[in-house]
């Protein structure tokens, strides 16, 4: 249980619970979890979905938002057992091309505030502009890692050039 209260995961589905509403959906976790006070993790919830622009959505179920919005309040509820490292995979291939950059500006967000996260994902303008560290992956192979300037301007694998040409065009 130690490890869970460190870091957070992400994937493409949202994994909200449907039965609950926004609100419920951010202080299960504290409350179960953490054993915070109901006062303390509703504030806690409340002050995330205005950092997400969802405080509005509070008492909303998951089925009347968009994905974007469904994927916002998954990163404001596992902001809210205030986790040491973010792990995304793809948080944005599930979402409609315009929903894409509201969770994308929310991540850079966390990213200026000194979150850690690590993120698998094709939006490489975002990894280009955001990381520190990047790697690109083919099958499994690291084919080349390093700063976001070393692989996205002196990209030495022959793969990683012809995947980020194709992208990058």
């Amino acid at each position: 249980m130690s490890c869970v209260k460190k870091w957070a995961w992400f994937s493409k589905t949202f994994n909200l619970f449907p039965h609950k509403t926004v609100l419920e959906n951010l202080t299960l976790a504290p409350l179960k979890v953490k054993k915070t006070n109901d006062k303390e993790a509703k504030e806690k919830a409340l002050a995330l979905l205005t950092k997400v622009g969802l405080a509005d959505k509070a008492d909303n179920y998951p089925s009347s938002l968009s994905g974007g919005q469904q994927q916002r309040v998954a990163i404001a509820r596992a902001l809210a057992m205030n986790p040491d490292v973010l792990l995304f995979d793809e948080p944005t291939s599930a979402l409609d091309p315009e929903m894409v950059g509201e969770v994308l500006a929310v991540m850079k967000e966390l990213a200026k505030e000194g979150m850690t996260m690590v993120v698998v994902t094709h939006e490489m303008g975002f990894a280009k502009e955001v990381a520190d560290r990047v790697i690109f992956m083919d099958d499994g192979v690291i084919q080349e890692e390093g700063t976001p300037d070393e692989v996205f301007n002196h990209t030495k694998s022959e793969r990683a050039q012809n995947f980020l040409s194709k992208v990058l065009a």
